[in-house]
């Protein structure tokens, strides 16, 4: 990821981390106006804590049984606090810091020094654009979906009418993002002919999890060749290792119209790799692609027509070009 880029996400979050103080200072002068008791309160405690530190700093073999007392003193001091809070309808936590992340409090790392989801989600999103993602998701959406645009006629070749067809796809799909959480290796493999919602509903999908704080890649089978070449052959510098790690690392994984690509040697080992390590980790994917399993088998080897028909759910997508309107 560019440093430029980064800097900019971490001075966005230094900004949130102001403005989220700034407010609590609001609210804290509101409450002292209201209950000056409060406010005696709260120097007391700080006077104690310090106290407490020194206590620590200065007496570091025989300090255990001052530092009790000062650390009963503070429970007591907190429990008064919260008592006339209470008694003046004010919510206990009106008092507290309220980040827009409380994982990693607006810092955009983790204790343990990671990267937050929300960071990361982040870096995608200014990476990749989301590849315009974030205004598609605006239309193409599950509260955008309209069952009543398919066909109800049967079809000759077909058990369902595309209409009944679509409502089990949708179910399916809606079950995908109710139990992503769960550790079911759930995959879902999406095919048939242009113009029949594949593309639709990887993005209602996508726009489902990335509400909920999931990353989500979403890119074309073309797109990631590139991404991964561009790794292979050091086309990027380090700022790259982001983008190609995602490939692999995020919470989903969507690889739309595969098939698309130029097909070679290369290409199916990369296409191999990507399947395998994620199916291996247990990390999830949709995958679209325009080919029948006849033409996925005869485009791709046998091991990744292997583990994609055997570890995906197969949605066929049939009926009527509908060219969703954008």
């Amino acid at each position: 990821m560019n440093k430029d880029i980064i800097k900019s996400i971490l001075i966005e979050y230094e900004k949130k981390r102001d403005d989220a103080l700034y407010k609590q200072q609001n609210r804290k002068q509101e409450v002292y106006s209201k209950v000056p008791q409060i406010k005696d309160i709260d120097i007391e405690i700080k006077q104690t804590s310090i106290a407490l530190s020194k206590c620590i700093i200065e007496n570091p073999v025989n300090y255990q049984e001052v530092t009790n007392k000062l650390k009963s003193k503070i429970e007591k001091l907190k429990r008064e606090k919260a008592i006339l809070l209470t008694e003046n309808n004010i919510p206990l936590e009106y008092l507290n810091i309220n980040y827009t992340c409380n994982k990693c409090q607006d810092t955009g790392y983790l204790n343990n020094g990671k990267k937050c989801s929300c960071f990361k989600q982040e870096l995608i999103n200014r990476a990749y654009g989301m590849s315009n993602l974030e205004n598609v998701l605006k239309k193409e959406n599950f509260s955008n979906f309209d069952i009543n645009i398919f066909s109800d006629k049967n079809m000759e070749e077909e058990e369902k009418s595309p209409r009944e067809n679509m409502m089990n796809i949708l179910n399916i799909s809606e079950g995908f993002v109710i139990n992503f959480e769960k550790e079911n290796r759930e995959n879902l493999l999406f095919y048939g002919q242009t113009g029949l919602g594949k593309t639709f509903m990887a993005n209602c999908i996508a726009k489902s999890l990335l509400d909920k704080g999931y990353i989500v890649i979403y890119q074309t089978a073309f797109k990631i060749m590139d991404i991964i070449s561009n790794h292979k052959f050091n086309r990027y510098n380090s700022s790259g290792e982001d983008e190609y790690n995602l490939l692999f690392t995020a919470d989903l994984l969507i690889i739309d119209d595969l098939g698309t690509e130029f097909t070679n040697s290369f290409t199916n080992t990369e296409i191999f790799n990507i399947v395998n390590t994620r199916l291996l980790e247990g990390k999830k994917m949709i995958i679209s692609t325009n080919l029948s399993p006849k033409e996925f088998a005869d485009t791709y080897t046998d091991r990744t027509f292997s583990r994609i028909f055997s570890n995906f759910i197969p949605l066929k997508f049939y009926g009527d070009d509908l060219r969703w309107e954008t």
